[in-house]
């Protein structure tokens, strides 16, 4: 006889931080969290507290937070947000217990401070994802009695498959919990793939193997269903008792397929919509989510599913059991995915692309090399969490040899390169390839028309959705600006690298919490349309009080400076912005009569410079009208050189693009 104490919840996968802290402008957020814990520790009044059971002192945090503008809205329970707000970091070893800031936590934050992102490591990957991919690397999960590195095993499947498709990176790499578990996962993977198992196959035979679950059915089968059994058998994180639900939707199930009540089928539906995950039930038990037309002809809209075949009562709760229990578990692990990806992703060495999960280049090469030796340590803690080592002092898998990098990049690739120089060259040549891609999927004209008309109107959520959520508007806004520019120069030159952005390993924007110069610096050769120049795209977007104002002033400074160091006049800046002020026209245009000094050196000057600017409507025309570069140089060349002195006529008549 089961008895009741059996009846507990126990975890059975794994998650990278905590879902309180699932945030857009994930790097921007963590670098910005590291610079507050650290004044706020070094206020006077916080630097002997302890933040262990010390509730005050993480209320005084959230406060904190809020009055630096971290957090809004104000937190019931403040010092429990404030715990929830830096347990992530905790697990990737950022800070301790204590929430001071740890070797490595302290190394991303003058990193973040000192605004230098470049990638100048073998693995040509930005400085800070060097450092999440190491901390990546050491981080541990506990799940009940055992220990895993998440990071290892994905490396592992990866290297085992090659790829994940997104189906098996949400809902079966984070069973991946122990040795035993990620040899069976792989195994099923295996099935998967060969069309013999499903994902939800394979979720509930997990599920099945463990004890908790299996006297849980136990007790259910043994039990008559009440209200109180079926809250107990669903094994809640909580309490049982936010499980009531489901005993309600245990007795219509009941009625519609075991009892054969049609016309219970429209209070079936009342009792999915009081579900929390709902939503699995609807789609799995009917083939509309229009609720008129499941009421108009309710047995017409019910899809084939496992309770029309039971025979018997306890058919029908094993039935029950299983739904109940797989629909929790992959609601539970669909809500990891967002922080699993966001995790993985800042690391640099994962690409997210086409619905499959793979290694870039360079990092496929040299992880398949050392992952032999690397899973060993798979499923054992790291001593190392908080320190700001080495790769090789992680494993001594890790070390870089350049010939086996170059080896394995021409066995896999197919290529004849004999230096890592020429290895890099074809890697760069496969980065702009995906890029080349990914404005084909993601950045149509069409697309690019939308994002404009949402820039117009500030519609974030839309804009984040399209591009990513983990830069802000203003960078995506300037990263669109450079697809832009690209599309009308023919996708002639070294687009990635004009640009003056962070991207992640899927070629997106990333935000620091620094931020760098907010430019895009084009490089022109000579052609019979223009003379060798270089192209400054500026961009900024008009903020709730009207345009920023203190834009002009950084805007002249970058070409002014990049003319003294270049002495090519013949260089120029274009100026764009959703909402173009007219004394903004006016000192851009005023700028051609003035002189601009080196602040080091008052005789060393330029005299006049050429800045356009542009509203997001001129952009809209350039991509409807198909203008290309030539003709914009041409043009903007015109505008330059008219006598016209008045912002608004010289505006109007020489650079709007109508």
């Amino acid at each position: 006889m089961v008895q009741l104490e059996d009846l507990v919840y126990k975890s059975y996968c794994w998650c990278f931080g905590t879902t309180s802290f699932r945030t857009k402008n994930f790097n921007r957020k963590i670098e910005e969290q590291l610079l507050l814990l650290k004044n706020f520790f070094d206020l006077p009044q916080n630097t002997t507290q302890t933040w262990e059971n010390n509730n005050d002192l993480q209320e005084q945090y959230y406060l904190y937070m809020q009055e630096k503008g971290f957090v809004s809205g104000d937190a019931q329970r403040k010092d429990k947000d404030a715990r929830q707000k830096t347990s992530g970091l905790v697990d990737l070893g950022l800070i301790d217990s204590n929430r001071k800031l740890t070797q490595a936590g302290t190394s991303l934050l003058e990193l973040s401070l000192s605004e230098n992102f470049a990638s100048d490591n073998f693995l040509k990957i930005p400085k800070d994802s060097f450092i999440y991919l190491k901390q990546i690397l050491k981080t541990s999960i506990t799940v009940e009695t055992d220990t895993v590195r998440p990071m290892i095993v994905l490396l592992h499947l990866l290297s085992e498959f090659d790829y994940l498709s997104v189906d098996e990176f949400t809902y079966l790499l984070p069973l991946c919990t122990n040795a035993e578990n990620t040899t069976y996962i792989k195994n099923q993977i295996r099935l998967l793939r060969q069309n013999q198992k499903t994902i939800d196959d394979i979720i509930i035979s997990v599920l099945n193997s463990k004890e908790n679950y299996q006297k849980a059915l136990q007790y259910l089968l043994e039990n008559e269903v009440t209200d109180d059994v079926i809250c107990e058998v669903g094994i809640n994180r909580k309490s049982h008792q936010y499980d009531m639900p489901y005993a309600i939707l245990y007795r219509k199930l009941h009625s519609v397929f075991l009892d054969n009540e049609q016309e219970q089928i429209v209070e079936l539906l009342k009792a999915i919509k009081a579900i929390k995950i709902g939503k699995w039930w609807r789609s799995y038990l009917f083939d509309t989510s229009n609720e008129k037309a499941i009421k108009n002809n309710p047995e017409e809209h019910i899809n084939s599913n496992v309770f029309q075949n039971c025979e018997s009562e306890n058919d029908f709760k094993s039935a029950f059991f299983k739904i109940m229990h797989l629909f929790k578990a992959k609601a539970t692990l669909s809500d990891y995915f967002d922080l699993n990806r966001r995790y993985v992703k800042t690391t640099d060495v994962v690409l997210f692309e086409d619905g499959l999960i793979k290694l870039d280049i360079v990092p496929k090469q040299f992880f398949n090399s050392a992952i032999g030796q690397l899973y060993q340590d798979a499923f054992v803690s790291c001593s190392l969490l908080h320190s700001d080592c080495n790769l090789e002092a992680i494993s001594q898998s890790l070390i870089y040899n350049e010939q086996q990098i170059i080896a394995d990049l021409n066995e896999d690739l197919g290529e004849t390169v004999t230096t890592i120089e020429e290895a890099y060259s074809i890697v760069d040549s496969k980065r702009y390839e995906r890029f080349e891609k990914l404005i084909e999927s993601k950045f149509s004209d069409e697309n690019l028309l939308t994002l404009l008309d949402k820039f117009d109107v500030r519609e974030d959520d839309t804009i984040n959705a399209m591009v990513t959520d983990n830069a802000d508007i203003p960078t995506i806004f300037e990263y669109i600006l450079g697809v832009i520019w690209y599309k009308a120069s023919n996708r002639q030159g070294k687009i990635l690298d004009y640009l003056k952005l962070s991207l992640d390993a899927d070629l997106l924007p990333v935000t620091h919490a620094a931020g760098g110069e907010a430019d895009i610096v084009y490089e022109y050769s000579e052609t019979d349309s223009y003379p060798e120049h270089t192209l400054l795209l500026e961009a900024t977007l008009a903020d709730s009080t009207n345009q920023r104002r203190m834009e002009m002033e950084p805007v002249s400074r970058h070409l002014g400076n990049h003319l003294l160091a270049t002495r090519n006049l013949k260089s120029y800046c274009v100026f764009a912005t959703n909402d173009l002020n007219i004394n903004v026209i006016s000192d851009f245009r005023g700028r051609k009569n003035l002189i601009y000094c080196n602040t080091q050196n008052p005789d060393d000057y330029i005299e006049g410079m050429k800045i356009v600017p542009l509203e997001t409507s001129d952009l809209r025309n350039i991509i409807k009208q198909g203008k290309k570069y030539p003709e914009l140089y041409r043009r903007f060349e015109t505008a330059f050189c008219s006598t016209e002195v008045h912002p608004k006529k010289w505006y109007d008549n020489f650079v709007k693009i109508d």
